[in-house]
């Protein structure tokens, strides 16, 4: 979190226990706290405050938006792209139609042409802003243009692209927009759906009043504070996404520059301005992760631990990565807390780990690196 996200919530945290919903003075100053980050998180996309709706992070997002408009619409499928992220094809498959995946290219962008072909006999929409994995940004206002031109309703898992490229909802046409507090440097466990007003919308959960009988339980005050503080500080550091991009590509340059057999997967154009997704040819992922922890570098990989084996994402598979560039796939994200400094440094980290991965591989000798999920590497 930012230290004046920190230094928002704290009073909330120490003393603001009252029920918003409350009729007693410390309650009306928790209602109007809401208020206030309702208006700065509206602000910041803009949208009214009055189609901000809070939640407990991106993924009750995504499921509410998904639910809403599961009942709005009559017969006919839904068409979410094949790289969305779990909570929006978990949350499809409860859906009461049958779900179609819309593919993508080689790089990582929606194939528009394929997408428009899967319209026909389509009832409602969701595609991401932005991919959680590869960081490729979507071509969303071209979808909505597309689903206006037919009265479809359109979501978008805009959890990635908040905080690190501007996120107009006008702009792009959505009708529901999912984000999550802590990826724009808020607090975890909070978040918010943007629902477009003048459209039916129908609550997940349900119980109380709150949020004007839109999403029922008594609010997380100090996490909304967060995120209304998180959002004001987003929107007043927007020039900030230079200074991503400039570490990213410091990153990258060395890299490439000094490291062989080093590749960037995705649209090298269309991306978040804070993420490399990068292949490391003779390398698997899981081993150079493990290095990589051991000298204090953090960084994640599309692969997981299924069936016994370790195979590439959803998203890998999608793009048409082959299994070794897949298992060999990284992803590494900077913030707004880092600087070029520690960028050029991660990158002579990486560039060892890998150096030393490739020749224990050559060597046949052990690169002292422990499996994952107790399994072996094959």
């Amino acid at each position: 979190m930012l230290p004046e996200v920190l230094e928002a919530m704290l009073p909330w945290l120490r003393d603001g226990h009252a029920n918003p919903s409350g009729a007693y003075a410390s309650a009306r100053r928790a209602r109007q706290a809401i208020d206030d980050a309702r208006g700065r998180v509206a602000e910041w996309i803009g949208a009214e405050p009055d189609e901000i709706i809070f939640t407990s992070g991106g993924t009750e997002s995504v499921n509410t938006a998904l639910h809403s408009m599961d009942r709005l619409v009559g017969a006919g499928t839904a068409v979410v792209s094949a790289i969305e992220h779990s909570a929006v094809l978990r949350g499809a498959e409860d859906l009461s139609r049958p779900v179609k995946y819309a593919p993508v290219r080689p790089d990582g962008r929606l194939d528009l042409d394929k997408f428009a072909a899967l319209l026909p006999g389509a009832a409602m929409i969701s595609v991401m802003a932005a991919n959680n994995e590869t960081g490729v940004i979507q071509p969303l206002h071209e979808v909505c243009t597309m689903a206006r031109e037919r009265g479809l309703p359109v979501h978008s898992d805009g959890v990635q692209l908040a905080g690190k490229a501007e996120i107009k909802v006008r702009q792009l046409g959505v009708d529901f927009l999912s984000l999550s507090a802590h990826k724009f440097h808020g607090p975890k466990g909070v978040g918010a759906l943007h629902v477009r007003r003048g459209i039916r919308f129908f609550p997940l959960l349900k119980g109380g009043s709150q949020e004007n009988g839109r999403r029922g339980g008594t609010e997380n005050v100090a996490g909304i504070v967060g995120m209304g503080a998180a959002a004001a500080a987003m929107r007043r550091r927007a020039q900030d996404h230079t200074a991503l991009q400039v570490m990213r590509d410091t990153f990258e340059s060395k890299l490439l520059a000094e490291l062989p057999g080093v590749a960037v997967n995705g649209d090298p154009v269309h991306r978040l301005p804070n993420t490399s997704h990068l292949a490391f040819d003779g390398c698997e992922a899981v081993e150079l992760i493990q290095l990589l922890d051991q000298a204090g570098l953090e960084c994640s990989a599309g692969s997981a631990c299924m069936a016994g084996k370790i195979r590439p994402s959803h998203v890998q598979l999608a793009m048409g990565l082959d299994g070794a560039r897949g298992r060999s796939s990284l992803r590494f994200s900077f913030s707004l807390l880092n600087t070029p400094a520690e960028a050029f440094n991660a990158a002579e980290i990486v560039i060892q780990a890998a150096t030393r991965l490739r020749e224990a591989k050559r060597r046949g000798t052990d690169p002292g690196v422990a499996p994952p999920c107790g399994l072996a590497f094959s």
